[in-house]
């Protein structure tokens, strides 16, 4: 969660929504005329309405030498693809997961998850040409024609109620547009644009067929249990493994006087330094406490509930879905004004309102009721849909914002768990919890032949991290390595 990023725009989700597509249109790769394709104006305007919510919502990774490289190999292949007159973009999400992206317009992105598990430089242009190829064959388009957002909320394995929509979708629509999902015909043809245009600019495509088992691997253990992941998006890496292999060499046989470039040193002294994982410093859940290092406030998490953190707002759960709290924060600078704001916006009647002192900071806890004036009982009374316990707890200029929310007939079961988290709120002051730091990628040189396995003992990775880094290396334990190969190995 960033504060910086909590206030931003959600027009891009509404035209989402009430977008018409018709009009026919020529496909750019195929040369076929295809129906129901919005044009291309439209397209830029998607694109352009979605990017400063994608900044927003993930935050650009900090690194001016990726950053650079992701935009300066972006714009050379845009120049030789099929669609080279758009203005592209090309970005690095600060998001752990492993995954990369296109929207409609030209806006391409990839996460520092998946950065960190390419090992060359042609790994990661053959999936650069993929998501050009999805820009070129304008699937971003019609996967957004044929896909309603209707992803309540972000947390892996939880069917929320569709009533909490409107108050988890700042972080859930926007971590939909990272499981953006295009058909198999789709991906086989960005595959192949994958293929083609990253051997047009002199790199060998092979490895990118290579990647995709590095993405089979990734589908099991933990980090394959992460959602989403460039696997739930681009499904059968190993039946793609062989076609891009084959697409590869074929493709080469078009420059027969052409060496391809692997680049693997270069590539990987870039990584010198990258976050790996999770960013503990953005906040992170430890046992049954939420802590966050650089707004210093930690509170409770009720036992087996499910967390996910955003920039926007964390999101807790229990996995039947049948409550919800958000933890977020308010734009207003009052507590009154951010109570009638809630309660004005969301159209809710209020049903109790008090004034308290949470750990020695000013707070307001209202309960509110959302009704629907279609829905009448018996005595036609506006049935209430929605029950919502909210406090409102200031610290200076800042205002901390949480919901607990259930349907009537479960809140009184999760009332006092609302109560628990959100009166837990507090000052962090724990040195140790302050001070945590994130694993980073480093880069170093074997001093002579080796297994990977016997380079990540001798280099001090703990055992239970060396499945983890063999597939963060793209490699097995029993691999053999070479005196001055090039490894990742994680360190704080």
């Amino acid at each position: 969660m960033k504060k910086s990023n909590i206030i931003w725009t959600r027009t891009f989700f509404l035209t989402l929504a009430i977008l018409i597509i018709s009009a026919c249109s020529r496909n750019p790769i195929t040369g076929k005329k295809e129906a129901f394709v919005m044009n291309e104006s439209r397209e830029q305007a998607l694109g352009d309405q979605a990017d400063p919510s994608i900044i927003a919502s993930f935050g650009l990774y900090p690194d001016q030498t990726l950053q650079k490289f992701i935009d300066t190999k972006g714009q050379q292949m845009a120049r030789i693809s099929h669609r080279s007159h758009l203005r592209y973009e090309f970005k690095i999400l600060d998001s752990p997961v492993v995954n990369a992206f296109a929207l409609p317009g030209g806006y391409i992105y990839f996460t520092r998850g998946i950065m960190a598990h390419f090992n060359n430089e042609a790994e990661f242009a053959g999936v650069l040409g993929h998501e050009i190829g999805h820009i070129s064959g304008r699937h971003s388009a019609k996967q957004q024609r044929n896909s309603i957002l209707t992803q309540v909320g972000m947390i892996a394995g939880i069917v929320l109620s569709k009533k909490f929509a409107q108050y988890a979708e700042s972080a859930g629509q926007s971590m939909q547009l990272l499981m953006l999902k295009n058909g198999r015909d789709h991906e086989t043809q960005s595959d192949q644009m994958g293929v083609e245009y990253s051997t047009k600019i002199g790199y060998d495509a092979t490895y990118m067929a290579g990647f995709f088992k590095t993405l089979n691997r990734l589908s099991g253990g933990d980090e394959g249990q992460r959602i989403p992941t460039f696997m739930s998006t681009h499904p059968d890496p190993l039946n793609r493994y062989t076609k891009v292999g084959q697409w590869a060499k074929k493709e080469q046989t078009k420059y027969p006087n052409r060496e391809f470039k692997e680049n693997r040193n270069q590539y990987l002294r870039m990584l010198e330094g990258l976050i790996y994982g999770e960013d503990p410093r953005q906040g992170y859940k430890e046992g049954n406490t939420f802590y966050h290092p650089e707004l210093k406030f930690k509170f409770p998490v009720p036992t087996n509930w499910q967390l996910a953190n955003s920039p926007q707002q964390v999101q807790m759960a229990p996995k039947n879905g049948k409550a919800m709290m958000i933890f977020t924060l308010a734009p207003e600078k009052t507590l009154n004004e951010a109570v009638n704001n809630f309660i004005t916006k969301n159209k809710l009647q209020k049903k109790e309102e008090a004034n308290l002192t949470i750990n020695g900071f000013p707070a307001k806890a209202i309960i509110t009721e959302q009704v629907d004036p279609n829905q009448v009982d018996e005595n036609e009374q506006a049935i209430v849909t929605l029950k919502i316990v909210t406090y409102f707890i200031q610290d200076g200029s800042t205002i901390y914002t949480f919901h607990g929310m259930s349907e009537p007939s479960d809140f009184i079961e999760y009332k006092n768990l609302f109560r628990n988290t959100m009166e837990g709120f507090e000052r962090l002051t724990d040195p140790s919890k302050i001070k945590v730091q994130p694993d980073r990628i480093h880069i170093i040189s074997i001093n002579s032949p080796s297994t990977l396995s016997v380079a990540l003992r001798n280099a001090g990775v703990k055992s239970d991290q060396f499945d983890q880094m063999a597939i963060v290396n793209g490699m097995q334990l029993t691999d053999q390595l070479k005196k001055d190969q090039l490894i990742k190995v994680l360190k704080k």
